[in-house]
This record gives structure tokens, sequence and C-alpha cells, in this order.
């Protein structure tokens, strides 16, 4: 059975990528006969290109995709040119925009309601006032009254998990990049399946490219048989298209409104370290419970309806107000969401502002290092005016050529005194910032150009919360299983050290 499931999903893969292949080599065939035909007609395919790579020189985008465009017209600059303007026609990125923009201002208007927790006091003398004011500006309002835990590890988050899954009454909410059939996901499944036969309402979205090839063809019809509901986000299609690129990296689970999950981790088995794939895996994840939830239903639905066309209204969906359950936890909680196809990098923004208000230290783990001059601009600064900042990295790596863009950037930055270490024990997928025991960040944000500029995304900051010490205790004992890397570690030899730059032009892609 496993093996016919393996087949029958390589063969659907398989046919979608030539058929690609296919419009490809038309495209390049046209091109070429096209230029034989005529000099004139080669001339002004060239003069496109020229005046798209004034197009683009001229546009407010980041200065590393400018410039990988204008490499690529020089290079090829016919098939530059055409394949810039395929980009610039396609409609199908401004209807997504457009139909996301409607979702967003559907959701403030359920938020408006919502007590303006930055004219507090409290709130005022806070540290980081600047961060919550941008994330209230950008349709994140703060919350008080919540219950937090944070999860060093895939195996005690997936426990707790369960054991929530299992209490629920009205509704399960499940949004993931990657599922793969196997102990996690089955145990998962077979809780959900309990849960829609006593009436509860189960959805659950995945990414279309994350679970390529981890979930049999047409597995939405498995689930829906079950009394689950299912949509699929951005199928994978055999055209070619930028809105391939914008994939659901976000990872929600929400509860009735009262109780929600989200981290690095996904729902396969290498994540609760069942399967060794890179040695151990180390990943974290994050709970609250309270008012915040709320702002998690607005971002599955936002995501859900994204998806499908039929639109779900959200107001259904408020949690029940129980007279006397109040939460009164410590602290304040921002969740918010981080769009592809908006302009605001709201993921890249956070990160920014944690590290430029620091006063005392700033512990970031990622899974991947791949980012632009302002963000490196931003670390050195921060380590030249006093502040610890380190970063751990995977020792072992999922994806070869992108471990070696991440080692790239190390010289720079341990230069500038940044302190870089690697987790020796194995894979390093948690994502996360903590800085001067006042503020957290807990999500599925990587420092890296598709997380931060290509990826839906999400994410909790913490403040003035009991597990903002969590998140540092687990860093540090984190450092514990890692080696840092030396400035002399990073003398790779003048071939490959130019090889690394050059990697650097192509990191938007990676």
């Amino acid at each position: 059975m496993r093996k016919r499931w393996f087949y029958q999903v390589c063969q659907q893969r398989f046919y979608v990528i030539v058929l690609m292949l296919v419009q490809l080599y038309i495209l390049a065939g046209l091109i070429a006969s096209t230029s034989r035909w005529s000099s004139e007609v080669l001339g002004l395919m060239n003069l496109v290109s020229v005046m798209a790579a004034l197009r683009i020189i001229s546009m407010q985008e980041k200065t590393n995709y400018k410039l990988l465009w204008v490499f690529l017209f020089f290079l090829i600059p016919v098939f530059g040119g055409l394949m810039y303007l395929l980009v610039l026609w396609q409609s199908s990125g401004k209807k997504v925009n457009l139909r996301l923009s409607e979702l967003k201002e559907k959701s403030r208007g359920l938020l408006a309601g919502q007590k303006n927790l930055l004219s507090e006091d409290c709130v005022q003398e806070a540290g980081y006032l600047p961060l919550m004011r941008y994330l209230q500006n950008v349709g994140y309002p703060l919350y008080e009254h919540l219950e937090s835990c944070y999860y060093p590890s895939g195996e005690q988050w997936f426990e707790r998990l369960c054991q929530e899954l299992k209490q629920a009454k009205r509704y399960i909410f499940l949004e993931y990049f990657i599922i793969q059939e196997g102990t996690m996901w089955n145990t998962i499944l077979d809780i959900l399946k309990c849960k829609a036969a006593e009436g509860v309402e189960v959805w659950v979205l995945y990414d279309d490219i994350g679970s390529l090839i981890t979930l049999p063809k047409r597995y939405g019809d498995t689930l829906r048989s079950c009394g689950i509901r299912c949509r699929v986000f951005n199928p994978f299609r055999p055209v070619f298209s930028t809105l391939q690129n914008n994939r659901d990296h976000r990872k929600i689970t929400v509860i009735d409104g009262k109780t929600a999950f989200t981290g690095g981790i996904n729902l396969a088995d290498e994540y609760i370290n069942l399967v060794d794939k890179y040695g151990h895996w180390k990943d974290s994840g994050i709970l609250i419970k309270g008012p915040a939830v709320w702002q998690m239903v607005l971002l599955f639905l936002e995501m859900w309806n994204l998806a499908g066309e039929r639109e779900e209204h959200p107001e259904r969906f408020r949690p029940e107000q129980a007279g006397g359950t109040q939460i009164h936890g410590d602290g304040f909680v921002q969740p918010y969401g981080d769009c592809p196809v908006d302009g605001e990098h709201v993921g890249e923004h956070v990160y920014l502002h944690v590290i430029t208000h620091a006063k005392s230290y700033v512990y970031i783990n990622t899974p991947y290092l791949i980012v632009d001059d302002g963000m490196l601009s931003a670390l050195s600064l921060a380590v030249k005016s006093g502040i610890d900042v380190r970063i751990i990295t995977p020792h072992h790596w999922d994806k070869r050529i992108v471990h070696m863009t991440t080692r790239s950037y190390y010289r720079r930055l341990i230069a500038a005194g940044v302190r870089i270490y690697e987790y020796s024990s194995g894979f390093l997928h948690a994502k996360g910032i903590v800085s001067d025991d006042h503020v957290a960040v807990v999500g599925t944000t990587n420092l890296d150009y598709r997380s931060l500029y290509l990826h839906f995304e999400c994410g909790v900051c913490l403040y003035e919360n009991q597990t903002v010490l969590k998140v540092k205790e687990d860093f540090l004992d984190t450092l514990s299983r890692c080696q840092e890397i030396k400035e002399e570690d990073c003398k790779t030899g003048l071939i490959a050290e130019h090889f690394q730059e050059m990697l650097h032009l192509f990191a938007p892609l990676m």
C-alpha cells in the first residue's frame, strides 16, 4: 500500500513538473526562433530588457531582488525581459492582494471593540512601546489577561496539543505547512475523527507545496469522508506563476477560540524525533489562552477564506464568555500575521524592532540565516553598541546550498562581534528572538528571504511575561549543545569565499 501511494504521488508531481518544463521549452523556442527572424525584433527585445531593468531600479523593492533581476537581464537579455513582462502582467497576484485586503478589513472591524491598552500607564512605561504601537497600527492589538506556556521541544508541545484537542467542544482549526502521515499525524487524526463524530467542527488547511510529497493525492477527500472540512492552500499547478512562491508557512491550531498553538512545529514525525533525519530535531512552540486567541481565529479564517470560494463569517466563532473564568496572567501579548502580497513585511519589522531597541542582549534561534543588508546592519550596530548578540543555527543541514549560503554570512557578523553558534546535536528548526528579559517572539518566521518576504507567516510577541524568561532559559540551555563558530572557522579559501559571495546574489531564491 505504501509503495503504491508513493508511486501515485511521484507520478502526479512528475506530470506537473514535465508540463512546466514544456512551457519553459516552448517559451525559449519562441524567443530563439524570433531572434533568427529579424535583428530588429532582437533589438526590440533587448530594449524591453533595458526598460524593464530601469523600471525595477526605480521600484521600492529590496535591493537584492532588484540586483537579481538586473543580473538576469544582462545574463540572458531577451529571455530575462520577457520573463519579467510575464511576471508583471500576471493578474493573479493583484487579485489575491485585493481579496486579502478585503478579508483583513473585515477582521479589523471585528476587533473594533478591543480595549486600547496602549493608553494604560503600565504600558506607556514599557521599553518596547514602539513595537507595541507598530503592531497595533498594522492591525494587531495588544492583549492582557492571558495564560501562556512555552515548549522547548516538539515532544512536549505535541503532548499538550493532544490534551487540548480532546477537550474541544465547538470547533478545531488546524493550519500547517507540512502534514505527513505517521505516528504524530495519525494520533491527531484519530482525535479529530472522534471530535467530528461528537459534532465538533473540525477544519484543516494545509499548504500544497509543503505537503507535496508527504500526503497522497486528493487527501482532502479522505479527510472529508471522516467528517473533517479541508482546504488546500495555493494548489501546485503546471503553470508558471509568481504565486507559486507564496506559500502558507504558518503553523496554527485554535480550539474553541480559547486555546491556540503556534511555533516552528509541523505535523510530521521528525518534529517529535520519531524519525531521525538530521540528528536530534530541536524545535519550539507556544500555547496561549485568553482574549488574544480571538486574533488567532481571525488569522486562520483569513487564510481559510483566501483558499476557497465560499467565505466563512468569523462572527459565529467568537469564544463563549463564561462568567468568573477570566484569566489573570502576567504581562501582555500580541499575536500577528505576515503576508507577502501587501508590502508590509511585519515579520522583518518585528525582528528589527527587538534588535534596535535592545539594551542588554538579543538571542536568536533560526534554521536559516540569509538576510539583507538592513538586517545585517541592525545586528552589527547592536553589537557595536554594547549589546550581547548571539545567534544559533543548525550544524546538520537539511538543504546543502541553503546551509552554504547561511554560513556565507558568518564572516561579516563575526567580524562585527556577533557570536554565532551551530547546534551540534542535529537540526535546529526553532524560530524566535528574546531580549532583555522583557520581550520574546515565538513563531514561524525564519531569518531568510522566503520567510521574511515570500511566505505567509505568523508569530506571538510576549512582553513582561514569565514565558519570556522560559524562552531565554531554553536558548541558554541549547547553547550547551552548540559549538561556537570563530573567525578562523570561516576561512574557506579564496575560491570558496568568492563562490559564497556569489550565493548572496541568489539569496532571494532560497
